[in-house]
């Protein structure tokens, strides 16, 4: 329980806050609208189906406050820059930013269902009392302002006005309809399913966000909810005698207005700051970036070096790439696979949708020794593996291309045995990598034999422990390795650790590393399939030991 506390205990407090605070907004505002005297014959036509409307709305408020704020990623990399001195507990919370944007916008659809349904009572409710199919004191109040009396309560203000008519022909109910298809198409589109077979559809729905905003912003203008103006008289002794009504002080005609729009006020900030990344990233897209070297591995993976000036990065940072020849408009995610050393950074794209397709197919048709197509970047971006230095001990896994934040580590390493860096904290380092096929281990093998060879010479061969698995393979490749088994360096990757067969056994590594480092904190990094992070994110748990001064694990996982 003391490491699930120390693991998870910051985030689960944090939303626990964002629960608790959504539950007090909906039970406060409910009750409010449910017992306020100024709503009181608002209430009469509505019945509780007023407080099932006006309580979501400032649910979605809050939550459409808090929204954008994930993914602003250059405010996110500022902050996290702000609290190296806080610990990496507070920095890990940010590395979360994408999970707790999806969780904010599931509260927004279910409060947005909420909202629209008890609306769509409400229209059907005004509608009954407009036409008299109520009560006597439902029916004057939907009459009040047909005469010259400006003030009015049922916003049908003519027979012929239908619930439906009503919903697209006011300002709330057609603001309210346009927000909540763009929701629906939203949240549809970002379904897993459709997200990793169909990016580009993801993408551009995505960015129906300008309309939600800007359709969020009007939907109050429309001040369909009325409430009673002047309060310094009995209600409840003037509703049952409304033939009175005006032709005594004690009951006066009830006067209504709409309440002042304030979601704006709940918006504006978050739509400022991020209106501030985007003209920031519109300037780095105009920022030059030249080519350094443009390699096609034969495994189909594209690597670019790229140079840009004032670029400064730090191991295992993204950047977000562009390129005009394909879409002005798209930006893809890339891990660097350079280190903070190096006077260039590196992306390494994988062949895995139409938009790296396509790049991979500009390139390839570029006649030798020239420039690739224009690019352009934004970034860098902070990640969990930018702790990696800050633990004793450190287990890296990279499930196929998610090995990228890691050879930027092991790069760096290797750069700081060269300087014979004394910063260096990591003393031990245990990097796993899986892959399916046999020919990805070609992307940074080299890295691999160089790191070997450097770790040996200088003594160091204890340092660097490496175990690469390779998931999928037939008849053939098995006879092959059998044929070669008493080779000193291994058939595949030319490394003198050897391949193995299958997936890892979790609980033997993890028992490994504890036996091996009996007193240290150990930070496990994963980049890959969410399926492994929740199997190492256990394991975290089960092999940390209770006594504080034996070792601890703690699970860091890339987020984009």
């Amino acid at each position: 329980m003391g490491n699930w506390i120390i693991n998870h205990g910051l985030t689960y407090f944090i939303l626990v806050v964002w629960m608790a605070i959504n539950i007090f907004l909906f039970v406060w505002f409910f009750n409010l609208y449910n017992t306020e005297n100024k709503f009181f014959y608002t209430r009469h036509i509505l019945g509780t189906a007023l407080s099932w409307a006006r309580a979501p709305a400032a649910v979605l408020n809050f939550n459409c406050m808090l929204i954008l704020l994930p993914v602003c990623r250059n405010l996110l990399s500022l902050v996290r820059g702000s609290f190296m001195c806080c610990g990496r507990t507070m920095r890990k919370q940010l590395d979360k930013n994408i999970s707790f944007h999806k969780l904010v916008a599931y509260m927004i659809a279910l409060m947005t269902a909420v909202h629209v349904i008890a609306h769509l009572v409400n229209a059907e409710r005004y509608y009954n009392s407009r036409h008299g199919l109520d009560d006597e004191l439902s029916t004057v109040l939907s009459s009040l302002g047909d005469t010259s009396n400006s003030t009015y309560l049922n916003p049908i203000r003519s027979l012929h006005i239908t619930p439906t008519l009503l919903v697209f022909t006011s300002i709330a109910g057609l603001t309210g309809v346009v927000i909540t298809l763009a929701l629906i198409l939203m949240i549809t589109s970002s379904m897993e399913v459709i997200r990793r077979s169909y990016f580009e559809v993801f993408w551009y729905t995505h960015h129906l966000f300008i309309v939600f905003f800007a359709g969020l912003v009007f939907h109050g203008a429309g001040r369909i909810v009325r409430g009673m103006t002047t309060l310094d008289y009995d209600v409840d002794e003037c509703k049952d005698d409304v033939d009175k009504w005006g032709e005594t002080e004690e009951c006066p005609i009830p006067q209504f207005a709409g309440g002042f729009p304030q979601t704006w006020m709940w918006v504006i900030g978050p739509m400022v700051i991020y209106l501030c990344e985007r003209l920031l990233r519109f300037v780095r897209y105009l920022q030059t970036v030249k080519y350094r070297k443009i390699v096609i591995r034969p495994s189909k993976v594209l690597e670019l070096q790229l140079v840009k000036n004032g670029f400064k990065m730090d191991v295992g940072q993204y950047v977000f790439l562009n390129c005009p020849a394909i879409s002005q408009l798209e930006w893809h995610p890339f891990t660097m696979t350079s280190a903070p050393e190096e006077d260039f950074f590196s992306v390494h794209i994988r062949s895995a949708g139409d938009w790296t397709q396509k790049l991979i197919s500009l390139v390839e048709q570029l006649p030798e020794g020239a420039q690739g197509p224009k690019m352009a970047v934004d970034g860098p971006f902070g990640t969990a593996s930018e702790d990696v230095f800050d633990y004793e001990v450190a287990m890296l896994v990279g499930a196929g291309i998610g090995v990228t934040p890691f050879a930027s580590v092991l790069k760096s390493i290797w750069y700081k045995f060269k300087d014979s860096n004394p910063k260096l904290r990591t003393r031990k380092i245990y990097f796993y990598w899986l892959c399916r096929e046999t020919h990805a281990f070609e992307w940074f093998a080299d890295l691999l034999q160089v790191l070997e060879r450097e770790t040996e010479e200088r003594g160091m061969g204890k340092f660097l422990t490496y175990k690469l698995f390779l998931t999928g393979w037939d008849q053939s490749h098995a006879n092959h390795v059998m044929v070669h088994a008493d080779q000193e360096t291994d058939v595949i990757t030319g490394l003198k650790q050897k391949t193995n067969y299958g997936r890892p056994n979790w609980d033997k590594e993890f028992e490994q590393v504890r036996s091996e480092n009996p007193t240290s904190v150990v930070g496990t990094f994963l980049c890959g399939p969410a399926v492994l992070a929740t199997v190492l994110a256990k394991k975290c748990v089960k092999y940390t030991d209770v006594d504080p001064r034996k070792t601890k694990f703690y699970f860091n996982q890339e987020n984009f």
